[in-house]
């Protein structure tokens, strides 16, 4: 189990970023949040198994297809034990 907070700058917002992430990484098992930030960003936390969470990071790097991500940052964080997924 690891933990990962993802800042992603770029055109993010108003795009369907939140609610994809969200769908994905149900889909693949992966606990935690994702946000809007106000100067634009979007910050998600993806928690769970190495693979599956490297999979949701591999995919903020792209995001959605209307998507234009410019820049991803990636801190590894110790796990909270998080159950489910959601859009804050």
């Amino acid at each position: 189990m690891i933990r990962k907070r993802v800042l992603v700058s770029g055109r993010v917002q108003g795009v369907y970023f939140r609610d994809t992430c969200r769908r994905m990484a149900r889909d693949s098992a992966v606990h935690g949040w994702v946000r809007n930030l106000p100067d634009g960003r979007v910050e998600a936390v993806f928690e769970g198994p190495t693979d599956q969470v490297d999979q949701m990071v591999r995919w903020a790097g792209r995001g959605p297809e209307l998507a234009l991500v410019t820049e991803v940052t990636v801190q590894e964080e110790p796990p909270e034990g998080l159950r489910d997924f959601t859009v804050r």
